[in-house]
């Protein structure tokens, strides 16, 4: 399988969900399938503007930001909907919480979207299987479909995704571009907005291949550096690297469990949620953060999903945290229906460099008590320096 794989280069896949929002809404109420279904700041409102929608509506006219009013008069049936956040931060967490599981070189680019560097996965299988898995997965367990383009870099990748939605799988190589990519309008290119364009129109650039043949002195002057980029762009070269560090503007990292066979017992449902804390134990400590909200997710064999969150006084990352906070959670809100899926998200996790201690559960009061210290051990180190004072080893942990 290792000689489908570049020898010197590398394989990335752009991963696109289709029509987000709308496909999260339809996950959580399978009865909008194949309903044409608007996401809108204020459905009450004419006034108010479609944010986003599905593919049904697309085809009836329907397109992000139509006037409301506008949306309804073109599709009657158009089925109205405000937008729930927290639902697409959570079917966001788990869509990024599966890719890790196939390479831990993923960059999340938005909400919906993201770069996973797969070119030493090729014991999974070839760039095309992989991609096909990833696709089915999220479909399956998700209920969310993607749009995949594989290319050498992120550029290329990116474009390919969006060449076919919805569930569209495209392989864009550098020797495809000059018969795929040139013949565009040059706004159609990634990176390139209206603005932009209109300024390249003026220098007579219409097309992506014109772009790739212009001179350097005069896409300068125009664009400035940008003007450069975009031109190595055009021909295909983006070295670029898939930064796994953007997913600390991820405030979240969890994950969860779609079940073979639906739970019905409590004990069944612990094992599962201790396996869950410890990944996701695992994860934030490889992450070096520490959270003080701890969500639960459950979703039922009927589909119908809840979320429930707990908000602590100490941060933790510790697995036996994590476990007896989810746990607590799943007594408390577990209505006895079949389970199809559970997940533990530790929320708003914060770098554990900015926290002096992480404090264990039971020895808060404890470590309250040591304030009036910790403020005189402060006051001396400020006054003579962080050396003065060190901290000390009990013996017994030396042993």
């Amino acid at each position: 399988m290792k000689a489908m794989y570049p020898k010197n280069g590398k394989v990335i896949l752009h991963i696109d969900a289709n029509a987000f929002y709308a496909s999260a809404e339809t996950a959580r109420n399978p009865s909008l399938a194949n309903r044409p279904v608007a996401i809108a700041g204020n459905p009450k409102e004419r006034r108010g503007i479609v944010v986003t929608c599905n593919y049904t509506a697309r085809k009836q006219g329907v397109y992000a930001p139509m006037p409301l009013w506008e949306a309804k008069k073109k599709c009657p049936e158009l089925h109205v909907l405000k937008p729930d956040f927290p639902l697409y931060r959570e079917v966001s967490t788990n869509m990024f919480n599966y890719l890790l599981t196939i390479s831990p070189l993923l960059e999340p680019a938005s909400i919906d979207e993201g770069y996973l560097d797969i070119t030493n996965c090729f014991e999974q299988g070839s760039p095309l299987e992989i991609a096909n898995k990833i696709q089915q997965t999220i479909l399956a367990e998700l209920k969310i479909p993607v749009s995949i383009g594989i290319a050498p870099n992120k550029f290329l990748a990116k474009t390919a995704s969006d060449m076919k939605k919805p569930l569209g799988i495209t392989v864009l190589r550098k020797r495809d571009i000059e018969t795929c990519l040139w013949p565009k309008p040059v706004v159609d290119m990634h990176g390139i907005g209206q603005k932009i364009a209109e300024k390249l129109y003026d220098v007579n650039i219409k097309t992506i291949g014109e772009l790739a043949k212009a001179g350097d002195v005069l896409l300068k002057n125009i664009l400035g550096v940008k003007g450069i980029i975009m031109k190595e762009r055009a021909n295909g070269v983006d070295d670029r690297a898939v930064n796994p560090n953007r997913t600390s503007e991820f405030k979240s990292i969890g994950n969860s469990t779609t079940l073979s066979t639906n739970a019905t017992d409590e004990r069944d449902a612990a094992l599962i949620l201790e396996k869950l804390a410890v990944s996701v134990s695992e994860r934030m400590k490889q992450k070096k953060v520490v959270t003080t909200t701890i969500q639960l997710t459950i979703r039922y064999s009927n589909f119908k999903t809840i979320t429930r969150s707990k908000t602590i006084s100490n941060a933790v990352n510790e697995k036996k945290d994590l476990f007896h906070h989810a746990t607590n959670l799943f007594q408390k809100h577990w209505n006895g229906d079949p389970i199809r899926l559970l997940g533990i998200t530790a929320l708003q996790v914060t770098p554990s460099t900015k926290v002096m201690k992480q404090l264990d559960l039971f020895t808060y009061e404890q470590e309250a008590a040591k304030e009036p210290l910790f403020k005189t051990l402060e006051h001396l180190k400020k006054k003579y320096g962080e050396s003065i004072i060190q901290q000390g080893v009990n013996s017994k942990e030396k042993q």
